[in-house]
């Protein structure tokens, strides 16, 4: 797949888990697909383990106990001290590049054609994807050109990374590569793109909040 320019990236914090290990694999997955398309958070990744690496080394005996925020304020100093844009470098492509990157590619197939698409509605599809973890779920969503999705609020974490398409989302543009991260204080209604389909990966550990009664209705039948 091809991406321009990446507006949208991972946070601060949650690059900080996937750096330590300490993610689910269906975060893990929706994080490492984003960093397989975007040089800018490869960077940072680096700049992470490196500066954890030299945290852990330069703690004493005495001092190995210091404290989870002072080691976050002292990792956030570094981030800032750092130009990580002038040290990302794109991945080269590789000749015949599949559709859709690794690890995402190990879980659908190598085009969005090989995708087992089921009917969501008059304008959308979705496939869902199976990982080791519990009440976490994980799929891929495709929406027609020009189309909302329901208005709905979430009851937990929602990752969203865009992979084909682009939609519009509280006032923001998100593009193939963009990565958009939500929770319970979130109360939007994404707006697919006019120039195509839109198709995203999506993780959840909550059902989405619909506001429409007879969204709410038929939210079991659709597993959303």
């Amino acid at each position: 797949m091809k991406t321009g320019t990446i507006h949208h990236h991972i946070s601060d914090a949650l690059l900080l888990e996937y750096a330590s290990g300490s993610l689910e694999e269906s975060w893990s997955l929706a994080v490492a697909t984003h960093l397989a398309l975007c040089p800018h958070c490869r960077a940072r990744l680096r700049l992470m383990e490196a500066a954890g690496g030299a945290l852990m080394d330069a703690a004493e005996p005495e001092t190995a106990a210091v404290s989870e925020d002072a080691s976050w304020a002292a990792l956030q100093a570094r981030l800032k001290a750092t130009d990580v844009k002038a040290a990302a470098k794109p991945a080269p492509a590789a000749p015949g590049a599949a559709l859709i990157p690794e690890p995402l590619r190990s879980y659908v197939g190598a085009t969005f054609e090989d995708v087992p698409w089921r009917r969501l509605g008059l304008y959308a599809h979705q496939a869902l994807l199976e990982t080791e973890d519990k009440g976490i779920q994980v799929r891929l969503l495709r929406v027609d050109a020009g189309k909302p999705l329901p208005e709905h609020s979430h009851g937990g974490r929602e990752l969203t990374l865009v992979l084909h398409g682009s939609f519009t989302s509280e006032g923001e543009v998100f593009g193939p590569g963009d990565f958009e991260e939500e929770d319970e204080d979130t109360l939007h209604q994404p707006v697919v793109g006019p120039e195509s389909e839109c198709i995203c990966l999506a993780v959840t550990d909550a059902p989405l909040r619909f506001q429409s009664r007879f969204m709410r209705v038929l939210q079991p039948l659709l597993d959303i």
